[in-house]
């Protein structure tokens, strides 16, 4: 089975300033709509293969492991990633993903004004996206020093900020709690329904 991930790359050219819940003419925040490359009249997707089952358990993907027969290199799982995630169990379909720049360094609580809880991700979204760069190569995540920052709930239902970052031997992966008012750098880029 596989499991269609589509980018939403429509509206916003490069560079224009988009608010999803300001009206017209209303101040936006730090966030900046990236349209993704497409052909015209052809949204980009990622097939990514389905995990067997209907649920997707956390601690079945998530795992460090850099070596060559690894699914998806990942080099570090962050203490409170595994603390908050790693029980936890989800339906395994994907959603479609918007894709914004930070244009300005922003915290925790800015982003949280920006985007509503309809926007969260799932951690099979996430896995998705790692699985068709499980090496590293290009796509949609960023493989510089830069994050990739998703917000899911965790197994508690306490909504947190997930980073994803391309280490050189494979993916670290953090979370942190909304509250932590942690500042991410420009250039972030933040995914969303």
């Amino acid at each position: 089975m596989f499991l269609v991930l589509a980018l939403n790359g429509s509206g916003a050219n490069r560079g224009d300033v988009y608010n999803p819940f300001s009206s017209s003419g209303a101040p936006v925040g730090p966030l900046d709509k990236l349209k993704l490359a497409r052909d015209p009249g052809n949204d980009r997707q990622y097939i990514c293969e389905k995990p067997q089952t209907d649920v997707f358990i956390a601690r079945d993907h998530f795992k460090e492991d850099i070596t060559s027969t690894a699914r998806i290199k990942m080099a570090w799982l962050g203490a409170t990633f595994v603390r908050k995630f790693a029980a936890k169990v989800e339906g395994a379909d994907a959603t479609p993903l918007q894709t914004y720049m930070l244009q300005s360094s922003a915290n925790n609580d800015e982003f949280v004004r920006e985007l509503s809880a309809r926007d969260e991700a799932k951690l099979v979204d996430i896995w998705c996206l790692l699985r068709l760069q499980a090496n590293g190569e290009s796509g949609a995540l960023q493989t510089t020093s830069l994050p990739n920052t998703f917000f899911v709930r965790d197994g508690t239902g306490a909504l947190a900020v997930i980073d994803v970052v391309w280490g050189g031997a494979g993916w670290e992966i953090g979370a942190s709690p909304i509250e932590s008012r942690r500042t991410w750098p420009r250039g972030t880029r933040v995914f969303s329904r």
